[in-house]
């Protein structure tokens, strides 16, 4: 039976939870830890479809789901270090009822990914993660997409900088789809979504929030990706790729988070093969 709890982060500079899900009827095998997407700017820790939720849970993995601090309010250094923190958290016994000493596995679906790419090369995990998971992540690695009016932002109706003034200016991690997605639109139209997530000389992004320096993944990779992904350029799961030899699952598709329907056909063989990747490496 499918159990789902939550606790507060009384330790975080900001209002922070964590939603665990659990099947009691199955011994669990590892931890999930769980960053959801949103380009660093919307979204929510409860994202995950009831469907990817039930699929794991029963196939013996503990979901542990995870806030993390939305820019503009707070930038890629202290975002970063929240992630890692919350996988610290974890690792130092703080989840009721959790055993730290299980492996536990990084899993993101687009920026989430990204950050938990950053995570397991950043050195500042207590321990190095079994696994990750990334489904449709990226690692800045190729140029031109990510600080350039992005065509497919472009055909949608024009956002103005307003929205900015229209969200929470404090420190929170709820970004609503209502409220913040078009910030995202925003940004990604007028070729500044760089300049909301980070402050600094671009000498340092790529040296500390991109994985150009990364010669080596330091444990197996799971890599998810559409062939035509209007967000994130295809390209950029290729150089992932040409690095880090991961296990690929390439969905036929020209939506970025395609798993996003449960029951479609996509979404049922990337959960499986995500289930048989963990199998055969933990």
């Amino acid at each position: 039976m499918l159990q789902q709890s939550e606790q507060k982060i009384s330790e975080a500079f900001y209002e922070k939870y964590v939603t665990i899900y659990r099947d009691t009827d199955t011994e669990p095998k590892a931890c999930i830890l769980y960053f959801h997407g949103g380009g660093l700017l919307y979204g929510l820790r409860t994202d995950l479809p009831d469907g990817h939720i039930k699929a794991l849970t029963e196939a013996g993995y503990l979901l542990i789901a995870f806030d993390y601090p939305l820019a503009p309010a707070v930038k890629l250094d202290r975002i970063l270090e929240d992630v890692c923190d919350s996988v610290n958290y974890y690792l130092e016994g703080n989840i009721d009822s959790i055993d730290p000493s299980l492996p536990y596995v990084l899993w993101g679906r687009s920026s989430g990914a990204y950050l938990c790419l950053l995570a397991a090369t950043c050195g500042k995990c207590k321990r190095v993660p079994a696994a990750v998971l990334s489904y449709y992540g990226y690692g800045f690695l190729c140029d031109g997409w990510f600080d350039a009016p992005a065509p497919y932002y472009r055909a949608l109706p024009a956002v103005d900088a307003s929205c900015l003034d229209n969200i929470d200016q404090t420190v929170h991690a709820n970004g609503d789809l209502d409220t913040h997605y078009m910030i995202y639109v925003h940004a990604r139209q007028t070729g500044t979504w760089r300049e909301l997530i980070y402050e600094g000389r671009m000498k340092f992004f790529y040296l500390n929030y991109s994985l150009r320096l990364c010669d080596k993944f330091p444990c197996p990779l799971f890599c998810a990706h559409s062939i035509n992904d209007p967000d994130v350029p295809y390209k950029e799961f290729l150089e992932l790729c040409n690095r880090y030899s991961p296990k690929r699952y390439i969905a036929s598709c020209a939506q970025h988070d395609f798993d996003r329907e449960e029951g479609t056909l996509y979404t049922r063989t990337v959960l499986d093969a995500t289930i048989t990747f963990l199998k055969e490496r933990i």
